[in-house]
Parts: C-alpha cells; structure tokens; sequence
C-alpha cells in the first residue's frame, strides 16, 4: 500500500531555506538549516538530483527554480544554490559576505521566533564560530548578539561592485545560461 507524505517537495524545502538565508548558500547549510528551522527531509543528495532534475527542465507552470550560484565570469559556482528568481547581483556568490549575511538572517529569523530548540542552537552554535568574536556573542546563547556580531564583522567586509561587464554579459545569455551559468573552458596547457 503505497504511503502518502504530507511533507514538501525537496525542491520546496530548499525554496524555503533560501529564502529565509537570501544569499547563495552551500548546499550544506541549505540542510543544515532546514534541518534545525523546519520539517521535512532534505539531504545533499537530494539536493544534488534536484540540481540535475533542474537543469534538464522545469515543471510545467513553475515559477521558480533552484540553480547553481554564479562566478563573476557567469560560471555555475559548484556547491552553491540560488533561486532563479533572484536578479543577476543576488546570484553572484561573494562568499565571506554571503556567509556573514546568512548568519545574520539565520540568527534573527531564530531570535524572532523566540524558541530556540536543541536543533536551532546546535545551528547556531556551529554558524558562531564563522563570525569574528561569534563563539563570545553566542556564550548567552543570543541570536540576537549573534547577529550583531556578524552584522559588525559583514561591515568590514568589502563591498565589491557587479562590474558591467557582467551585467551586459548576462542579458545576452540565453534562458538555460542565465539560470545555470556559462560551460566552464578546460584549462589550457602552456608551452612545454
């Protein structure tokens, strides 16, 4: 007899993990978090066959989809989700700032729920020790002070503009290019 689940889709799941983190994310925290902040049943690996199930095409009627993050030079960032429903700036990884930023909307998104589980401050604690000065924040097992601190550390980190090259790069890319990046160019030998 065949069993029917009421949970979301993994393709769901990870919609509502970016979400809430806003940023490319690596596949790793994308199930960490919804492991600590929701239901459900997300792995790597199934969000490794959903990469795959995406790029061969979309459901039918969707309106979003889950791609891969982009490199400056719009190259598929291996190991990085975004929403395809984010603009160009949003899908570029600027990784230290990335993190910081998750962190930060992790950490309120938990403060603002006012119940911290076992799971969430398992979450936190590990994110806490990506932060200057984070495991100090987190001693009092605050969110809140987490966040801060990571708020404090993002604003030292370099804000680096989307030169416009890129820009005008990607509007000439096609629709499969825009969402999962340009095919890498093997690297070239040199002279012997």
């Amino acid at each position: 007899m065949p069993s029917l689940s009421t949970l979301p889709s993994s393709r769901e799941q990870a919609r509502r993990v970016l979400l809430l983190i806003g940023v490319p994310a690596p596949l790793r925290l994308v199930v960490e978090v919804h492991g600590a902040l929701f239901d459900g049943d997300l792995t790597v690996a199934a969000l490794v066959a959903l990469l795959r199930e995406e790029k061969r095409g979309h459901p039918a009627g969707a309106a979003y989809r889950i791609c891969p993050a982009l490199q400056p030079d719009l190259t598929a960032a291996r190991g990085l989700l975004t929403l395809s429903t984010w603009p160009v700036e949003g899908r570029i990884a600027r990784p230290p700032r990335d993190l910081l930023t998750a962190i930060v909307r992790i950490a309120e998104f938990i403060a603002m729920r006012d119940a911290a589980g076992a799971a969430a401050a398992t979450l936190l604690r590990g994110l806490a020790d990506e932060v200057p000065g984070g495991p100090e924040a987190y001693a009092v097992h605050d969110p809140a002070a987490l966040a801060d601190a990571a708020r404090a550390a993002l604003a030292d980190v370099p804000v680096a503009a989307l030169p416009v090259e890129t820009t005008r790069r990607w509007t000439g890319l096609d629709e499969q290019q825009q969402l999962f990046g340009l095919p890498r160019v093997p690297r070239q030998r040199g002279p012997a």
